[in-house]
């Protein structure tokens, strides 16, 4: 994704994701099972991590995955259009088959908001 690496070992690294510490290390199984959940009309894989960016850095990421070839478990799009919660967002996996969400707000009051 171009996160800049910081300090790692041979087992581990730390990115900076967005000013956020991402930290990956590496396991040889992992037993995590992922199941989804209907929401706006998209099957939504769980459990995932999320990340919120700004409209730029999102629209900036998807383009960037998107030319990379990027699988996607959900296309980049905007879910919840014309609703309380509108929300850009997509879904892809990590190596290691972890489900990941980045989405973004055009009104980041309403990251919470029912």
């Amino acid at each position: 994704m171009g996160f800049p690496e910081g300090r790692s070992s041979d087992a581990w690294v730390d990115f900076d994701m967005f000013g956020h510490q991402l930290v990956i290390h590496e396991v040889e199984s992992s037993t995590s099972v992922a199941g989804t959940n209907p929401v706006d009309g998209a099957e939504v894989p769980v459990p995932h991590f999320g990340a919120l960016l700004s409209v730029d850095d999102w629209k900036s990421l998807a383009a960037k995955l998107q030319a990379g070839g990027v699988e996607f478990v959900i296309e980049p799009q905007i879910r919840f259009e014309g609703e309380v919660g509108e929300q850009h967002t997509m879904f892809f996996r990590d190596p290691s088959g972890n489900p990941l969400e980045f989405k973004a707000f055009v009104d980041d009051t309403q990251v919470f908001a029912k």
